[in-house]
């Protein structure tokens, strides 16, 4: 996910897939973009080799596309792409809600409260017109969803789910925009049916959740 905290485990190559992988959802490397080795050798510090294997990895999440002799480039963003992963998003969270509500004790509520009250703080500023925490916001908007999911006892749904958030995530970015008070109400009724165990209305609340996330995408225009 977006702004992770630096694991001193991490090798330099891991640190700039993590690095590039994070340009590429934020924006900064937009959809299309031609990743052009020598400049990125620079720019990430790191040689050509490595990077070439960093951006192989990358194309197994459809964040990079392999253009044969000529290199790599960022994948376009489509309207059938932010569909799928709206889709799967949908599919991977409702489903490890499930899982969660049956088994989450009362350190996953203190997760889910801790996490929901970073969120709320950055969207109230947000509401206010501060722009500067949407940083903020991105961390927190995933931490606030994984901490609902996070009793699930599945690494590989978390981990995919994980993927498909930042992907789908990618689209919010290029959208340019705050979906703003709508997407707070979400929010603050998905923390209360959380607590409350309440699987059906959460689900419904994620499905809702995600689709106004796909209209306010699409109503941009930044999306063919």
């Amino acid at each position: 996910m977006l702004k992770q905290v630096h694991d001193p485990a991490e090798t330099v190559s891991d640190v700039v897939f993590r690095q590039i992988r994070e340009d590429i959802i934020s924006g900064t490397l937009p959809p299309g973009a031609k990743i052009k080795l020598e400049q990125a050798k620079e720019r990430y510090s790191i040689g050509i080799s490595s990077l070439r294997e960093i951006l192989s990895r990358l194309t197994t999440e459809n964040l990079v596309v392999a253009e044969g002799q000529r290199g790599f480039e960022v994948s376009p963003a489509s309207r059938r792409e932010l569909l799928e992963l709206a889709d799967l998003r949908i599919v991977l969270e409702t489903h490890a809600i499930g899982l969660a509500f049956a088994a989450g004790n009362l350190e996953w509520e203190g997760r889910i409260v801790a996490a929901h009250h970073r969120l709320a703080a950055a969207e109230r500023k947000l509401l206010a017109g501060d722009v500067s925490r949407t940083v903020d916001w991105v961390r927190y908007d995933w931490e606030f969803h994984q901490a609902i999911v996070s009793a699930c006892n599945s690494a590989t749904l978390m981990a995919t789910l994980s993927s498909v958030f930042d992907r789908f995530l990618r689209y919010h970015m290029l959208a340019e925009s705050f979906r703003g008070k709508p997407v707070v109400d979400d929010h603050r009724l998905l923390f209360e049916l959380s607590i409350r165990r309440d699987v059906a209305g959460a689900t419904d609340i994620v499905r809702r959740h995600v689709q106004s996330g796909v209209d306010h995408v699409l109503k941009s225009g930044r999306i063919a």
